[in-house]
């Protein structure tokens, strides 16, 4: 299985779940005439389907409006434009500002790869309420996501087993049944969705997207790319440069990194964010519960999972908490700050034996609700990488890069290396080393970078900057925690990128936010 660390948090799902429709495939039918020839039919939004993550339809927004949802046509092999079709799910909200205001249609992509835009953006749509002044907000799930032409794996009942498995073998026996299951997931992906996991790279979404843009009646895609968007709008500039309106990227990835690259790189990221908590958990007025010095709260950590390694603690009845889904559920809820506090209590609770809220947040990380049903983002998210990235790890590769892996997080070493194996037996091979987003030509585009982010380190911001090309990246800095920078509310970084979308004023350069 690939890391699920690489899956963008949803915050307002794992805090329902810590306090607490039919799925469109491909088409048979050949397309007659162009797809930029439709018209989109925007109609009230259904609720989401399994593949979304289930749930009730979207609440309308705070001044009544509706949320309005249509399907956009999409080649299935962009290189066979006449070929067989697949729907693509989009959402909007419309304009609320004059129409004389209106710039156009501002795109999002929340990340994952693998996340639903069209549940995502409704839960936080009210955060966006600004940007809305003049742009219409679309988002939309990319291709193999959601409702559109989702990638289908294995089931409900078989994830539960999946990620109860020991994810950091330590022993002959134990790395022979974590690289069986992992073998097992990727065959059931080929069995259910052969047809679709050739067309799931990221370069298919960014031809998508230059499509969506031009069925929206925009000449400029407009866009607003977080963790994995921020990818897929580097790969789209660099495909499209002429067609780049203005675009901003937040909680930036590291377009000159491969995927054992990223994945060091997320073990230190997590490392420093955990370091960032105890830290803050300790230097409170009251005693932090969970350790006497930062230190202590990570022995303390270390000492749990070890113990769980060979005796798991109730979970969510009936599932027991095992050491990896305690390490998925500290990952979770370090990606954002507002999540520490459940973090506390939740490892509180676990030291006396209660591994309900360690659970509920990994059950979020890995998109299962309470209702035991899993949206298909782990699916689609193995499908995606693994149709971007090249390479495939072998378990002796791992087991060689381990000592390496310890040493940038010895809480989330192993479980990062062992992940690099998800895409060994897959059905089809690896696009690239890493993706190409040199975009001379392009106009301005904003990289935001935050200097506590775990899951996409801060330094991939510059990275990102140097390979779009001179003139085309402007680098803001955030001094924060947390995966992103715009949804932590801060007034520099809010002033900073509004003002970017809304009226065209970049930043300058080295701009810090704090």
């Amino acid at each position: 299985m690939p890391n699920p660390c690489r899956l963008r948090a949803a915050a307002l799902t794992a805090a329902a779940l810590v306090l607490s429709t039919v799925l469109a495939g491909c088409g048979d039918d050949s397309q007659d005439e162009d797809v930029s020839a439709q018209k989109l039919s925007w109609k009230d939004c259904p609720a989401p389907s399994a593949a979304e993550g289930g749930g009730d339809a979207p609440s309308p927004l705070a001044d009544g409006d509706e949320w309005q949802c249509a399907t956009m046509q999409a080649p299935l092999d962009w290189d066979e434009p006449k070929g067989d079709t697949i729907k693509l799910a989009l959402i909007r909200a419309k304009a609320s500002g004059a129409e004389s205001a209106r710039i156009g249609s501002l795109v999002f992509n929340f990340g994952g790869p693998g996340g639903s835009g069209v549940t995502t953006l409704p839960a936080f749509g009210e955060e966006y309420a600004q940007l809305r002044t003049r742009y219409d907000l679309v988002s939309f799930d990319p291709r193999g996501v959601g409702r559109s032409a989702p990638v289908e794996c294995e089931t409900d009942l078989q994830l539960d087993v999946l990620f109860q498995q020991d994810a950091t073998p330590d022993d002959t026996a134990e790395r022979a049944t974590f690289l069986d299951n992992t073998r097992e997931f990727n065959e059931a992906c080929e069995t259910n969705s052969e047809k679709v996991l050739p067309h799931v790279r990221t370069t298919d979404a960014a031809r998508d997207l230059d499509l969506m843009r031009h069925v929206l009646g925009d000449d400029k895609l407009h866009y607003f790319g977080i963790s994995y968007g921020t990818e897929l709008g580097g790969v789209y500039a660099h495909l499209f440069p002429k067609n780049v309106g203005r675009a901003v990227f937040d909680a930036v990835v590291d377009p000159t990194q491969n995927a054992e690259q990223g994945s060091l790189g997320q073990a230190r990221g997590f490392q420093l964010a955990l370091d960032n908590y105890a830290a803050d958990c300790t230097s409170q007025t009251e005693d932090c519960p969970v350790g006497d010095t930062a230190q202590d709260v990570k022995d303390r950590i270390a000492k749990l999972l070890k113990d769980l390694d060979s005796k798991p603690i109730p979970g969510i009845f009936p599932r027991e908490l095992t050491q990896t889904a305690a390490t998925s559920g500290i990952a979770q809820a370090l990606y954002s700050r507002e999540f520490w506090e459940y973090l506390t209590e939740g490892l509180a609770q676990a030291y006396d034996g209660n591994g309900q809220i360690l659970m509920a947040l990994s059950d979020s990380m890995n998109g299962r609700n309470q209702d035991g049903e899993y949206s298909n983002i782990t699916a689609a998210n193995t499908a995606i990488n693994c149709a971007d990235d090249k390479a495939r790890y072998t378990a002796d590769h791992v087991e060689r890069k381990l000592p390496e892996f310890r040493a940038a997080s010895a809480l989330f070493g192993d479980f990062l290396a062992w992940g690099m194996v998800g895409c060994t037996d897959w059905a089809v091979p690896g696009a690239a080393d890493h993706p190409d987003v040199s975009a001379p030509g392009s106009a301005p585009i904003l990289v935001v970078g935050n200097t506590g982010d775990p899951a996409t380190p801060y330094e991939g911001a510059k990275k990102m900057v140097d390979a779009l090309g001179p003139g085309v990246g402007a680098e803001l800095t955030y001094k924060g925690q947390g995966h992103g920078a715009y949804d932590s509310k801060n007034k520099c970084v809010r002033d900073a990128v509004n003002g970017y979308l809304l009226d065209g004023k970049v930043p300058a350069a080295g701009t810090v936010c704090s």
